[in-house]
């Protein structure tokens, strides 16, 4: 199994105090519509596709009826004044079984040490049976200082032990291996419901909120709203089949490990 880097820029930034922001495809694909959000709005620089052969075995027709493979990709930004830059983590799918998404996570952490990133912070769903009208936003993390720094003036809870089964995928895994790098590491997640085609928007807004104060970011929330219609048109048609192949996947693993239902993945 392997994970190949496509650098897209000639050379490498430095970063100062960059925090890494991971937003993968999972429930309610709520991680991934926050930062693809936040990559558009402060027009974030591409610096890798990642592939692998580990990813599921299609492809997607595009707008040019030609065909893409599907890719994560890390951005960065590079912020004035004290604002922390950031790396953002985005893509398609996310690993779809336990050894590739260890080998993914150790790589993704090899490589934002390289940039000597402070923090990490994961972003994804928790799975309820109804659409929430106003959905909660929890954390969990490797360290209870971040948890301090992200909970307080804002409505995240931490108060989670017991809303959430395992925390499947990227975003429960960089914390436990960021964990023994040093590295703090922080999962936020959002209430929602785990139908494929449903979208966790307003899961997202609530997260997204929290990021805009605590990272400093010069973006309005009501833009989002804006571009509902463009993201429920991509997304469904990119993450329908292939984000379900990875949940399902990784879901019937871990039922089988804990003898019962998981309500969060990715």
């Amino acid at each position: 199994m392997t994970w190949k880097l496509n650098q897209e820029i000639k050379k490498l930034p430095s970063l100062k105090n960059a925090i890494l922001v991971e937003g993968l495809p999972g429930i309610g694909n709520v991680g991934k519509i926050a930062v693809d959000f936040i990559i558009d709005k402060i027009n974030a620089k591409k610096i890798y596709d990642i592939t692998s052969n580990t990813m599921p075995h299609s492809v997607f027709v595009n707008e040019d009826n030609l065909i893409d493979m599907p890719c994560i990709e890390l951005y960065y930004k590079k912020t004035p004044g004290t604002a922390p830059d950031l790396l953002l983590l985005s893509g398609d799918v996310q690993p779809t079984d336990e050894i590739a998404c260890h080998e993914f996570c150790n790589k993704i952490i090899e490589i934002a040490s390289k940039f000597k990133i402070k923090e990490i912070i994961t972003i994804g769903g928790i799975g309820l049976q109804d659409v929430p009208k106003t959905p909660k936003i929890f954390c969990t993390a490797n360290d209870k200082k971040i948890v301090t720094k992200y909970t307080k003036g804002t409505k995240l809870s931490n108060k989670i032990y017991g809303v959430v089964g395992p925390i499947v995928g990227a975003s429960g895994l960089l914390l436990g291996l960021s964990q023994k790098k040093n590295i703090p590491a922080i999962a936020i997640l959002a209430e929602t419901i785990s139908h494929p085609l449903y979208l966790g928007i307003k899961g997202s807004r609530e997260i997204l909120k929290v990021l805009i104060k605590k990272l400093k970011l010069k973006i309005n929330i009501k833009d989002l709203d804006k571009e509902i219609k463009s993201l429920e048109a991509e997304m469904i048609q990119k993450t329908e089949e292939l984000s379900q192949i990875s949940k399902e996947t990784a879901l019937k693993k871990i039922e089988g490990k804990f003898g019962k239902e998981v309500t969060y993945i990715g």
